[in-house]
């Protein structure tokens, strides 16, 4: 499949780590995700709400999130962890594929959701995609998530592909 890119670069994003305020007056750290979070992002997934699972991730359960984190936070994927107090309230992930390119996820707790923190968790995501020198990052989204389709394309990421209940975006970085 090949996937289509906008010809133009996004522009420059922010690289972690960095500690930003958010819409609710919480001071959030933003850093690289590495295999010492295992154990706090298997508590933050165990915890996330099943409303706000979607296309079957995170799991459900802890042995499935574990194995899925093995994978998301291998040496060829990029990962920031939003952190509050220590602990995760939100996740990002950019996973490569076959041509290159990479796929998002984007996980953000609810009571931290609509305080700014899922697009300060992309923009850092992208930016450490920029600093490893990723140019092509795609996602899907259900088509009914306008939150999240929202916050895509404030950082710049268009459609793709609107034909099914997923919509596809991308962005070059």
């Amino acid at each position: 499949m090949t996937r289509e890119f906008p010809d133009e670069s996004a522009g420059e994003f922010p690289s972690p780590p960095e500690t930003v305020t958010d819409g609710d007056r919480r001071e959030i750290r933003y850093r690289t995700g590495s295999d010492e979070d295992v154990g706090a992002l298997v508590e933050m997934y165990l915890d996330f709400d099943a409303e706000d699972r979607a296309q079957g991730i995170p799991p459900v359960r802890e042995e499935p999130i574990r194995d899925w984190l093995d994978v998301l936070l291998a040496e060829d994927c990029l990962n920031v962890v939003a952190l509050h107090d220590g602990a995760p309230v939100g996740h990002a992930t950019l996973v490569p594929d076959e041509d290159g390119s990479y796929e998002l996820a984007i996980f953000v707790v609810r009571p931290y959701q609509g305080a700014g923190i899922g697009t300060e968790l992309l923009e850092h995501l992208l930016g450490s995609a920029q600093d490893a020198r990723v140019e092509r990052v795609w996602l899907t989204v259900e088509r009914w998530n306008d939150p999240a389709i929202a916050v895509y394309k404030k950082v710049g990421f268009g459609m793709i592909s609107t034909e099914s209940f997923e919509l596809e975006m991308s962005i070059r970085l």
